[in-house]
């Protein structure tokens, strides 16, 4: 069966990692990305390398512009949703902008929220529907100077499984993967941004911030993140919903 995925923060990083990999099964996929031009390129990129791939712009903070998608993408109705749009900023508490404060917790709960508000209708007509939510190792533990971050991505744990309830009376699931550091462009900024705040070089924040908690001392890779994605989409997973779907390296067994 091919599916209509909508990936958002889809041009790049995760998000385009596991579009591509989507893409290889066969799945026609929409990018979706605030930076249109980026989006534009994913999608190029998709084709060229011979799957089916559109861009759409849209700002998911933005309530009016979720809200149109569904009759924005009347040809191809959305069958699986990625909530994967994010962004970090690195500041302790009394530093921190509040307006970057909120667009955090906009960009990476809110967004998610409107998304699913709008696309779920659908999914219950066809009484099929795969919300998948890429969440972080930051939705289970904590790190100091990332407070908006970590209580978007706890957050995003309370929302899936409400959702979870809302849809037990059709074949709809939402769940979400908390993987550790990724190495994607958001982490290596990361990695600077951390040095610069703890007064340490980068490579001490990779081995004594990020890679010290796990046990398997590794970055997971894009495509770990796209294969449990797969998984859900299919029928073997239908009764998964609801739930935290943890790729890391043996982090939380602490």
């Amino acid at each position: 069966m091919t599916l209509n995925i909508f990936v958002t923060g889809g041009a790049s990083g995760i998000g385009f990692g596991i579009a591509e990999s989507f893409a290889e099964e066969g799945h026609h996929l929409i990018i979706a990305d605030i930076n249109i031009e980026a989006a534009n390129l994913a999608a190029q990129r998709i084709k060229e390398n011979g799957g089916s791939a559109q861009a759409v712009q849209v700002n998911v903070c933005d309530a009016d512009q979720v809200a149109a998608l569904p009759e924005q993408l009347k040809a191809t109705p959305v069958d699986v949703l990625v909530n994967n749009a994010g962004i970090q900023h690195v500041s302790n508490i009394e530093d921190f902008p509040a307006e970057k404060w909120q667009q955090l917790i906009n960009i990476m709960l809110v967004g998610p929220a409107l998304l699913t508000q709008a696309f779920l209708p659908s999914m219950r007509k066809k009484d099929y529907g795969r919300i998948i939510n890429v969440g972080s190792i930051h939705s289970l533990v904590a790190s100091p100077y990332k407070s908006a971050y970590v209580a978007a991505k706890h957050g995003l744990l309370g929302f899936a499984k409400t959702i979870a309830l809302e849809t037990g009376d059709c074949n709809v699931t939402i769940n979400t993967l908390c993987p550790a550091y990724v190495k994607t462009p958001l982490v290596e900024k990361q990695i600077t941004a951390q040095a610069k705040e703890n007064g340490i070089t980068e490579e001490e924040v990779i081995n004594e911030i990020m890679l010290k908690p796990m046990p398997k001392k590794a970055f997971i890779s894009v495509q770990e993140l796209a294969d449990s994605a797969k998984f859900l989409l299919s029928s073997s997973a239908r009764n998964i919903t609801g739930q935290t779907i943890v790729l890391d390296g043996g982090w939380v067994a602490r």
